[in-house]
């Protein structure tokens, strides 16, 4: 990554010490958060063009996603949470991000289980998920645990 910092007054004044790393912080997180805006249009456009979860799966009334992640290779999760699925406005599409901010072109697309097991009207299903970013030169490997519970009508 290349920062460029231009300094305007007397680089020797320790008035503009603060200020050029200020600035250099600045541009850094701009290119970040420029990468995170573009990820989550994208992830948002996919999403409206996705059908609709209650179109796939008429019957469905709820659905909730318990969700672990774990580093490679660890027992403990890092990350537990649990993602309650509005079924009358939801997407078809459950692509779910990494969690290690460093991950490059990573995720968790788990669409086509969850939907095989809604469509066969399973009521509690589980299944993991490997992701397969980059971490600088070397694989990701990130692994995502999920149990859904659903209720049909």
């Amino acid at each position: 990554m290349v920062v460029v910092v231009v300094v305007v007054a007397d680089a020797g004044s320790s008035a503009n010490v603060g200020t050029d790393r200020r600035r250099e912080v600045h541009i850094v997180n701009h290119r970040r958060f420029g990468e995170a805006a573009q990820r989550a249009s994208e992830r948002r456009r996919r999403e409206d063009e996705a059908t609709r979860l209650k179109d796939e799966v008429p019957r469905l009334e709820s659905l909730r996603l318990e969700i672990e992640e774990h580093r490679m290779g660890g027992v403990v999760p890092e990350a537990t949470h649990i993602r309650r699925i509005v079924v009358e406005s939801a997407p078809a599409l459950f692509v779910l991000p990494c969690l290690d901010r460093e991950c490059k072109e990573g995720g968790h697309d788990v669409t086509h289980a969850i939907l095989r097991a809604l469509v066969a009207g399973e009521t509690r299903f589980e299944g993991d998920h490997v992701c397969a970013g980059r971490l600088g030169t070397g694989d990701c490997n990130r692994s995502l645990r999920y149990v859904g519970i659903a209720t049909y009508r």
